[in-house]
Parts: C-alpha cells; sequence; structure tokens
C-alpha cells in the first residue's frame, strides 16, 4: 500500500514549525503539520513552548503583575489613591489561561483555512523522508518530498536538583503557582529567572536569584548591564552572582537550598525553587537511526546557513539548530525555508535578530555589543541618550534607562543598539530596520521623530554619535 505523499511535513507546531506550515501552503504546497502537544483538557495546543508556557503566558502574568504593582506603588505620583487594593493570583493564572486558549484555537482555524493536514501526534523521521506519526489512535507513515524539523526545545536541568512541578518547578510551573509564594528562588538570572523573579516579586514574594557566572548579564553592554543590576536590586531582587547550587531538598514542604558561594557552602530555604538555566534542543527521539540526518556534540541538528541538513530536502529550524533560541528567530527561518523548497530567493539574516527581556525596565538589543567590537578590532563609535531627558518619559513617569548604538568609524553604518527603558521591545526594531538596510546612525539622526515620543532617545542617541545630541550635553 502507498504511503500517503505531501509536499511538506512539518514536525513541530510552534512559532517555527506553524509559520513554515502557513507559508508553505500560501504557495499552493501539501502540507501536514504534527504537534503533539495537548492542553489540560486533552485538547490540541499548538503554538509550542512559546505560546503555552513561555513568551505569551509570561508576558500576560508580567502585565498583570505591573498593574498591580503601579497600583500599590506609583499610581500615587499621579493623584491616584487607591485603596484596599489586593491581587487574586487564580484570577490572574486563570486569564493567562484564557489568552493561551484562544491563541490555540486561532492557530488551529488558521491550519484549517490555509488546507493545512494538523495532526495532534508526535512525529518522528525515518529514512527516505519518511515520517512516523504516532497519535492515541495509533501509528501512520507519511511520505514527504521535503521534511521540516521543528520540534524546538526542552528545559536544562542540573544534578542535585529534582523537578516536582510543586515545590521544584521550571518554567512551566512557575506560570501556574495557585498563590504568591513568601520566598522564592530562581537558579539563573537569565531571561526567564529575571521575567519570573519581576512578576512574583511584584506580588510579594521575598525573591533571590541564584547565579553561577561572575557578571550579570555578560550578553548585553556592560553599561545596559549595570544599569538593569542598579534598577533590579532598587526593585528588591537579590541576585547572587558567582553562586553554583549544589543540591535541593523538599523536606516539609520547605525546599532547603545547598549552594557555593565562592568557597563557601551555604544554605537558603524557599517556600518554591525555580530552576531556569537554560535550554537545549529537543532532538530525542526525533531521529531514527537511519534518518541520515546529524547531530552536533550538543544535540543541535546541523545545518548549513539555509536550515538544510545533512539530507538532501530534510530542514531543520529555531531551537534545534544554531542561533540564539527566540521564537521570532524561528519563525523567521520558517518561512524562509518554506520559500527556498518554492524555488524563491529566501531571505534570514542571524546578525538581526532582536532580544527582549521584559522586565521592568525592558532590556532589548540587537548585534554587536562594545565588548564584541573590541575583541573583532572593529574601530567604532558610539552615542547614548537617557530616557529621563525625554519629556514623554518624564510624563509617563517612566524615564529609567538609556539608548546606545555603535557604528563603525569608517563607513558610520550601525553595527549594533542597545536599549533599556520603557517600550524597549517596541523600540529596537526601528534599529533592526535600520541594520537590516545597512544603514547609518547618520540615517537615523536624519529620520524626523514625533514629539514628545520615547523614540526620540534613539534619534538623539543616532546624533549623539556625531557628538550633536540636542538635548543632552556631549
Amino acid at each position: 500500500m502507498s504511503l500517503r505523499a505531501f509536499d511538506v511535513v512539518v514536525i513541530g507546531g510552534g512559532p517555527g514549525g506553524y509559520a513554515a506550515a502557513i507559508r508553505a501552503a500560501q504557495l499552493k504546497m501539501k502540507v501536514m503539520l504534527i504537534d503533539d502537544r495537548k492542553a489540560e483538557d486533552g485538547k490540541p495546543a499548538p503554538g509550542g513552548t512559546c505560546l503555552n508556557v513561555g513568551c505569551v503566558p509570561s508576558k500576560a502574568l508580567l502585565d498583570s503583575s505591573k498593574h498591580y504593582h503601579h497600583i500599590e506603588h506609583e499610581f500615587s505620583a499621579h493623584g491616584i489613591s487607591v485603596k484596599g487594593a489586593s491581587i487574586d493570583v487564580g484570577k490572574m493564572i486563570e486569564r493567562k489561561n484564557g489568552v493561551v486558549k484562544q491563541l490555540n484555537g486561532g492557530l488551529l482555524q488558521l491550519f484549517k483555512a490555509n488546507k493545512i493536514e494538523f495532526i495532534n501526534g508526535r512525529g518522528r523521521l525515518l529514512a527516505d523522508r519518511q515520517v512516523e506519526v504516532s497519535t492515541d489512535d495509533g501509528k501512520e507513515t507519511v511520505q514527504g518530498k521535503h521534511v521540516i524539523l521543528a520540534a524546538g526545545s526542552v528545559p536544562f536541568t542540573i544534578p542535585g536538583v529534582d523537578i516536582d512541578g510543586d515545590h521544584i518547578v521550571d518554567n512551566v510551573g512557575a506560570l501556574s503557582f495557585t498563590q504568591t509564594p513568601k520566598k522564592l528562588g530562581i537558579i539563573g538570572a537569565g531571561v526567564i529567572g529575571l521575567e519570573m523573579g519581576s512578576v512574583w516579586k511584584r506580588l510579594g514574594s521575598e525573591v533571590t536569584l541564584f547565579e553561577a557566572m561572575d557578571t550579570f548579564l555578560s550578553v548585553v553592554d556592560p553599561d545596559v548591564s549595570r544599569a538593569a543590576a542598579k534598577a533590579f536590586k532598587n526593585q528588591g531582587l537579590d541576585i547572587q552572582l558567582g553562586t553554583k547550587v549544589k543540591q535541593a531538598k523538599v523536606n516539609r514542604s520547605k525546599v532547603k537550598v545547598t549552594y557555593l558561594d565562592g568557597d563557601k557552602e551555604k544554605e537558603a530555604t524557599f517556600d518554591k525553587l525555580l530552576v531556569a538555566v537554560g535550554r537545549r534542543a529537543a532532538s530525542d527521539n526525533l531521529l531514527a537511526e537511519d534518518s541520515g540526518v546529524k547531530l552536533t556534540d550538543r544535540g543541535q541538528v546541523e545545518v548549513n546557513a539555509h536550515c538544510q541538513t545533512s539530507i538532501s530536502g530534510v530542514w531543520a529550524i529555531g531551537d534545534l539548530v544554531r542561533g540564539p533560541m527566540l521564537a521570532h528567530k524561528a519563525s523567521e527561518e520558517g518561512i524562509a525555508v518554506a520559500e527556498a523548497i518554492a524555488g524563491q530567493a529566501a531571505h534570514f539574516g542571524l546578525d538581526t535578530v532582536p532580544w527582549v527581556i521584559y522586565t521592568d525596565p525592558e532590556i532589548a538589543w540587537v548585534g554587536k555589543t562594545e565588548q564584541t567590537l573590541k575583541q573583532e578590532g572593529v574601530e567604532y563609535r558610539s552615542g547614548s541618550f537617557p530616557f529621563a531627558a525625554t519629556g514623554r518619559g518624564l510624563a509617563m513617569g517612566d524615564a529609567v534607562g538609556h539608548v546606545k548604538l555603535l557604528a563603525d568609524a569608517e563607513t558610520d553604518r550601525l553595527l549594533g543598539a542597545q536599549i533599556i527603558g520603557p517600550h524597549a521591545s517596541e523600540l529596537i526594531a526601528e534599529c533592526v530596520v535600520t541594520m537590516e538596510f545597512a544603514g547609518s546612525s547618520e540615517d537615523l539622526a536624519r529620520i524626523i521623530h514625533a514629539h514628545p515620543t520615547l523614540s526620540e532617545a534613539v534619534h538623539e542617541a543616532a546624533l549623539a554619535v556625531d557628538g550633536r545630541a540636542i538635548h543632552k550635553a556631549n
């Protein structure tokens, strides 16, 4: 009996997988999308980690907790008095779940509208671009002219710390606490740790973050790192650098953490402990031994610059492959692969992928930092501008942070941008566009920005590269 055949079979329904499937369907290809995630009610829950237990639900909680924090601590400065404010954690979680469910349903409708055959099951690549599909009803093998691997990633675990989903949790558990923990410990002061720490600190938790590295947020510009550390300290986040957790044990509903601070062994006790030490490619059980697809030493799928694997017609994208583990990076890779399969001139650039940490203040960056430019021996000029010098920032009562731009000393081409402050996640897009079009700091400086806006800080930082910022003493 012949196998059912598809132009494209996609394994994984996260931001990369579903974007690839939809774009391939738009290009008139016959598409099957396989994703095994289910909601608590047993219904399909496409959208991957990002939609279900990552980007989207965390932002819902960040916004809810920020509203509460504003009522408690900031509205009085605007002449607004609120008495007896309280937070219903259960309702906050219910709202978060509702946002996720609505988006799950929206994706299923998009699959239907684009005539994509969606299978709620697990996909495994076999030889010759065949895919074994396992569902609650059994197994089927299908044939793909092309197969796109988009299985995403899973959290790292650490020796001596066993996640039980209740007292010791990963990001999934931290998104679903039924009440605010009095004391919350977090292993890892990266994106997940800082965002989840911010949520529960705003709601009343005493939060301690254990970071193994001696440098805080080493991936960002040192000026941004220092500003962020100061802001988080003022908010009450206790960030312990250079600390390595040896073990965590649950005893009488408390978590006892043993850690090394330098060469000294110390202990701390928490109500909840979040393990947020990064993620790894979800390549386990994805490939049959005879699939022919090669993995790296880190368990990632080996691909070239166009996301092609070692087997013709098999592609891999997103968290499975090299590059940052970011939803928008995965989506653009998926779209580029679908277009390449269709014979179009697909484009995707890893050098202009923006990063964002949705804390308060927000942190966003793209391109090079000063330390990388120095390491590479690139001559550059820099310009920065504080939000405290913008009329809009002061009027909003949200003026912490600054914009910093880096440009090539000879050509003035924009090489990097770092923003810490209000709406940094939105403001970074202007810098990304400039870099994509090989623009210069002078290009940004010559563009008229509306007044009063936060984007004027980008404008003034561009002017500052040439030492001619208007609202800052140079």
